[in-house]
C-alpha cells in the first residue's frame, strides 16, 4: 500500500507523462516545458484530497494507460466544448461518451467548488484575480475559466472517484471548510507565503 505522499508522487508523475503528449492546434505550449509550476498546480490540488479519492484517481490514471487513453487530452478536449465549440463539435465523437449519473454528480461537485471560489474571490480578491475567471460565461478561445476546466477534468474521473471526491466536498461544506482554500493555501506556501492573507496583501502591494 502506497502513502499519501507516494501516491500523490505517482499520480504526478503519469499526469506529467500523459501532459507531454497533448496535442495542441498551435503547436506545443509553453506549459508543457515547465515542469515545476505542473507539480505545484497538481500537488495543491491533491493536498485537499482524501486518501480514498487519491487511490480511486491513481487507479483512473493506470487503467487509461493500460488502455492507451490520455486523460490530459481528454480533459482539454471537453473543455473546447465551452471555449471552442465549433471545433469541439468536429472532434467529440472520439470522446467516450459521458454516463449520465457521471454528469450528475459532475454537476453537484460544481456547484459547491464554485461556491467556494466565490468565497475565495470575495476574502482574497488579489491572489485569485491572478489567476482563472471563475464562470464559462468569461471563456474564450484564448481564456478557460474555473468552471470549465474543472467539468473538463470530471469528465476523466471514474464514477468511483467521482462518488468519493462528492463524498468529500460534502463533508467539507458541512464542516465549513473551504477545499478550494485548502488548495490555494498550499499553492501559495509553495511560492513562499506563510497565509492567503500574506500572499493577498504582497500582491496587492505589488499591483
Amino acid at each position: 500500500m502506497k502513502t499519501r505522499e507516494q501516491m500523490i508522487v505517482s499520480i504526478i508523475e503519469v499526469e506529467w507523462k500523459m501532459f507531454q503528449n497533448v496535442h495542441n492546434i498551435g503547436g506545443r505550449a509553453a506549459c508543457q516545458d515547465d515542469y515545476k509550476t505542473f507539480q505545484i498546480m497538481r500537488a495543491s490540488q491533491a493536498e485537499g484530497w482524501s486518501e480514498a479519492m487519491l487511490e480511486s484517481y491513481l487507479d483512473d490514471l493506470t487503467e487509461a494507460e493500460d488502455s492507451e487513453r490520455n486523460l490530459i487530452s481528454e480533459k482539454y478536449a471537453r473543455m473546447m466544448k465551452s471555449t471552442a465549440p465549433l471545433e469541439y463539435a468536429r472532434i467529440e465523437h472520439l470522446l467516450p461518451q459521458l454516463d449520465a449519473e457521471a454528469v450528475e454528480l459532475t454537476e453537484k461537485i460544481v456547484k459547491i467548488e464554485l461556491e467556494w471560489g466565490q468565497e475565495l474571490i470575495e476574502k482574497y480578491p488579489h491572489i485569485v484575480g491572478r489567476g482563472r475567471p471563475l464562470f464559462s460565461a468569461e471563456d474564450s478561445p484564448a481564456v478557460t475559466s474555473t468552471e470549465t476546466y474543472l467539468r473538463g477534468e470530471l469528465a476523466t474521473y471514474s464514477l468511483r472517484t467521482l462518488e468519493l471526491y462528492l463524498e468529500h466536498v460534502q463533508k467539507e461544506q458541512s464542516e465549513n471548510i473551504n477545499g478550494a482554500a485548502i488548495t490555494l493555501l498550499y499553492m501559495m506556501k509553495q511560492y513562499g507565503f506563510h497565509s492567503l492573507e500574506e500572499a493577498n496583501e504582497a500582491m496587492k502591494n505589488r499591483a
